[in-house]
């Protein structure tokens, strides 16, 4: 069974238009995800994780609604495992 990774809206671009990306066979980890999107679709990866390889500021990934920043890239995915990109939302 895939993992299945929701894009947000300023990543589609970079994925022709993609709202989702479909990783058949799964990846053990986050970090392989993020790597096997990144060579699909170069700049995605570039603007998820900053220069040290650590999800930027402004990003949240969430992986069956759990967020990865409690865990770290290495969270381990479960085929069938829905990940979400999300931009952070700021504001008062």
């Amino acid at each position: 069974m895939a993992v299945t990774v929701h894009l947000p809206g300023p990543l589609r671009s970079y994925a022709k238009g993609a709202t989702k990306v479909v990783l058949e066979p799964p990846p053990a980890t986050v970090a392989a995800a993020l790597a096997e999107i990144g060579s699909r679709f170069p700049g995605i990866r570039d603007r998820v994780l900053d220069e040290q390889g650590s999800v930027r500021p402004h990003v949240n990934i969430f992986v069956d609604k759990e967020d990865v920043r409690l865990t770290g890239l290495a969270t381990p995915l479960k085929p069938g495992a829905v990940v979400h990109i999300l931009p952070a939302v700021s504001g008062g």
